[in-house]
């Protein structure tokens, strides 16, 4: 095998590992998004809540189903929260998962 052919298995290698980190991050995002949410909508099974949050973005490519589907349960639950501020609450919760997940937590 050439150094090339190295090379290349090491940049393949890397993008994988560096592709699984970022599923675990989203994953534990939806996971601390839909515990935020259900605080806020005052549900006694915080965790099951928490587990349909991260099953809704299975659903389609791109985190528009999970944005949809707690906005979309806020509102239907009578708070006020705008798709802005979930929005705002993913990027910095997909912040605190991506550091959790460095630090081993």
């Amino acid at each position: 095998m050439s150094s090339f052919d190295e090379r290349e298995k090491g940049f393949e290698r890397k993008f994988a590992s560096e592709e699984e980190q970022e599923f675990r991050a989203t994953a534990r995002r939806n996971r601390l998004l839909g515990e935020w949410a259900a605080n806020l909508m005052g549900l006694e099974n915080v965790e099951d809540y928490a587990r349909a949050v991260v099953r809704s973005d299975l659903e389609q490519p791109g985190e528009d189903d999970v944005l949809r589907k707690v906005t979309q349960d806020l509102s239907g639950s009578g708070l006020a929260v705008h798709e802005g501020e979930v929005r705002s609450k993913m990027h910095e919760l997909l912040a605190v998962a991506r550091g959790q997940l460095q630090s081993g937590e």
